[in-house]
């Protein structure tokens, strides 16, 4: 595969491991997916290192027991290496691998709109009731002359 299209290929997993790590971290997932993400990450900067000579000197595989933040950080920071050349984002309305299609948003927000405004309505309504419940449970019992 040519360099241009591998290496979009390549930071996407990146990024997506970093995601996953961070994820599994506040979790709390086993000790599994922190050896899966460590191996991922030193597979891509293996590759990476075939595609860009210089990449080997910046960066090192992972040691096998990383903890999930470091591999969340090591991902971090090799996708921002290559940052300038493929970009934080792709296209319009494309970010962090999240895509939307503006037309399809504002089709969507045509017809759904008042279900938010429901929703919306919903939670104040609601909210003023949490409050009350909050605070009784917060305020200590008056004590009687």
């Amino acid at each position: 595969m040519e360099r241009e299209k591998e290496l979009p290929k390549l930071i996407n997993v990146l990024r997506r491991t970093s995601r996953m790590a961070l994820q599994s971290e506040w979790t709390g997932s086993a000790q599994d997916t922190a050896a899966f993400c460590v191996e991922q990450y030193n597979r891509v900067l293996a590759r990476l290192k075939e595609i860009d000579g210089t990449v080997g000197k910046l960066f090192e595989p992972l040691p096998a027991g990383s903890s999930l933040t470091v591999v969340a950080m090591a991902c971090r920071q090799l996708a921002a290496y290559f940052e300038d050349e493929v970009g934080s984002h792709k296209g319009p309305g494309r970010a962090y691998g999240f895509a939307f299609d503006p037309s399809m948003f504002k089709d969507f927000w045509e017809k759904s709109a008042h279900e938010f405004e429901d929703l919306g309505q919903f939670i104040r309504e609601c909210i003023d009731e949490w409050a009350r419940v909050r605070k009784c449970k917060e305020e200590p019992p008056k004590k009687e002359r």
